[in-house]
Formats: C-alpha cells, structure tokens, sequence
C-alpha cells in the first residue's frame, strides 16, 4: 500500500492567507503545497516542501507542473474538448516523456470530464480530482479504473470528514488529498493522513527454544526522533520471514535511566522492518525511517536520529513457530528486552525455553529486502 499524502491548496487570496497555510502545511509535515507559479521561490524562502502549481509557459520551476480542466477564471480549459484540441494536452505528454513530474487537475462536472481523467491519468504521475454535486462515485469509479496505471490519485476535500472518506473510499482509497481549508483543518487532516498509514502488523507467539552466549560482537542501538511507549519497539531477527519484537527502553532500572527513544536492535547482521520492507541494521543511519510497531501490531513511522554500534557481549536467541526455527542475535543485557504474548516486556537474561514472545512471521522469503514467494533457506 502506498503512504498516503497530503497536499495544500494556497492559490488564493492575498498572500499572508496564503503564507499562512503554506506556513501550517510545514509545520503539519504535508508532502505538497499547491499554489501559483510565482509564489515558487516564496516557498521555499519558508521552508522545504514540494511545490506543484499550474504550468504557464513551456518551463516552469515548480517540483510539480499541474495542467487543468474544468474550472473557470483560473487558467484552465473549461471543456475536455477545449482541453484536448489545446497545446497543454500535447505539453503534458511532452513533460511526462522529459522526465517532468507531472499532474492533471480535473474538476469533475458531469460523466465526461471523469472520463477525461481516466484518460489523463493514464499519461501524468497525479492525478487531482474535484468532485462538484457528486464526490464518492466519480471517486469509486476512477480508483477502480486506474488501479493497474502507476498514478496517484489526489482527492480535493474542503474538511477532515472529507479526507477521511476520500482516503478509505473502495477499501484502497485515494492516494492523497488537496485540503482547501485553514490551518485549524490541515492540523486535523494530517493527523488523519497519520493514521489512516498506520497498518496493523499480524504478531503471533513463538515459543523460545534456546537461549545462549555466544561471545563478543558488534551490536546497533537505534536512537529515533520519536518517544516510544510501554509495548512498541522494532521487528528485528537474523531471517527475514521472522522477526522479533525487540522492545524499547522505556523502563527505569536500578542502574540504567530509562531512553523511551532507544531501541537497542541487535547484531549488525540483522535485518529490521522498515515500511514493507526489510534493511540490515549496519545500514540504517541518522535521517532514515523505521517502523515502530506496538505489542497489539500498531505501527507508525519514526526518524532515526543517531546509530550507535559498539562491540558488546552478545546472546543467540531461537524460537519456534509454526514448525519452523527463526533466531535473533541481542546484546547480553538486563535492559535488553522482548515483548511477551501477553504484551509486557521481558529481559532475555531472564529467558528460558518454553517462554512465549511476539514474533512477526511470513511465508516466503525477501530478496533486497522485498517479499519474493521462494523457497530461502536462512539458518
């Protein structure tokens, strides 16, 4: 599934409202703001974000060049006939074959104009879809049509109950949304984009059947920009098909403060969730993303802040599920700490066969870290 995103519509009005919800869009983490061509640079003078605005001449400096139908007074066809007897239809195949990044804004009046956009989607990277009378079918309809074409379709909505239909419509829902709303509205509306990315990650128990020192080696503590809660940590295992939930430091000990950031993850060798896939910990660094996921199989994403690999005392941990044998690699240490079926944290010094943790486990194998349906042996 792809993250949904969230883009801003400030195009009009003076510019201070229109600073205003580019200045929130910042400060809310919205992936685009969409306004005019010369408000560009302004943009970037207040921070990093891309930008996407309509296409006036045949450059344009926007991350995005946007080419539309179907509205009045802003530059864009009225009619798909005019649209398509214009030269912008022409510009828009010319862009997407130069390597442009581009998007078709489509105001969906009538059956036609969401006939158009099928048509259009299947040629620009976005697709910007307004509904007028009618929002969910015209919606439904052109997901459907598209769902085999590499397009994101963006729904325009004007409030977080919108959003909120547009990103669950058919099950998949809309790729993003176009907010045309104030900043109290996008504060609301990112915090829905935040959760409806949160995918729920199957946890099942898987019954400890060795635990054992195995010497000296070099392990990765995993510092994110996020505080972590009782029960969250990350999926961490030395084979792909099985990993672990290596919990947080969240608790205070007698001799260690508690780090509700840190996750000490384990061998450098092994492999941690991050999004669908899977990377090695010695490749995870400082600005990288990694998915935190929660005893019950919540997840969301944090921003690594600091690795630290240092050479430590180290234990092989192994367990059983569905007959099969997955091992993990931690530092020996009290404050090192698995999650338990029951969803509380438990030291693998405290350890013994015929415990039960919490393990994420998938048939099949991955192959550069994506699922691939094959036979591996890891061992």
């Amino acid at each position: 599934m792809k993250e949904k995103s969230l883009w801003i519509k400030a195009d009009e009005g003076a510019w201070e409202g229109r600073k205003s919800r580019i200045t929130t869009a910042l400060e809310s983490g919205a992936d685009v703001v969409f306004v005019n061509e010369e408000d560009a640079e302004k943009v970037r003078e207040l921070g990093s974000i891309r930008v996407a605005a309509p296409l006036k001449g045949e450059r344009s400096d926007a991350d995005i060049v946007v080419i539309g139908i179907g509205s009045e007074g802003d530059g864009t066809k009225a009619l798909p006939s005019d649209f398509n007897d214009s030269m912008d239809l022409n510009r828009l195949r010319r862009l997407s074959k130069g390597g442009k990044e581009t998007a078709a804004y489509v105001v969906i009046k009538g059956k036609k104009y969401e006939e158009f956009a099928t048509m259009l989607g299947k040629i620009c990277d976005h697709l910007v879809v307004i509904g007028t009378d009618w929002k969910v079918i015209p919606l439904e309809n052109l997901i459907a049509a598209l769902q085999e074409h590499d397009v994101d379709i963006i729904a325009g909505v004007k409030s977080a109950a919108e959003a909120k239909v547009a990103l669950e419509t058919l099950e998949h829902g809309a790729d993003g949304v176009l907010l045309d709303a104030d900043a109290s509205e996008i504060k609301k509306v990112a915090n829905i984009i935040e959760d409806v990315g949160t995918k729920g990650i199957t946890l099942d128990p898987a019954k400890i059947t060795l635990i054992k020192p195995v010497g000296m080696g070099d392990r990765v503590c995993v510092d994110t920009c996020s505080l972590l809660s009782k029960g969250e940590g990350m999926l961490v295992g030395s084979q792909s098909n099985g990993l672990f939930l290596v919990h947080a430091e969240t608790e205070e000990s007698p001799y260690v403060a508690s780090r509700p950031f840190r996750v000490n993850a384990g061998a450098v060798h092994a492999y941690v969730r991050v999004g669908d896939k899977t990377r090695y910990l010695s490749e995870l660094g400082a600005g990288d993303e990694v998915l935190i996921v929660g005893a019950k199989g919540t997840s969301r994403k944090a921003i690594i802040g600091r690795v630290k690999i240092e050479r430590r005392p180290l234990m092989l941990v192994e367990a059983e599920i569905k007959g099969d044998k997955i091992k993990t690699i931690l530092q020996n240490a009290e404050t090192i700490k698995l999650v338990s079926k029951d969803g509380t944290p438990k030291a693998v010094t405290a350890l013994k066969p015929g415990d039960e943790v919490v393990v994420h486990y998938e048939e099949g194998g991955r192959h550069f870290g994506m699922k691939v349906e094959e036979t591996i042996v890891e061992k």
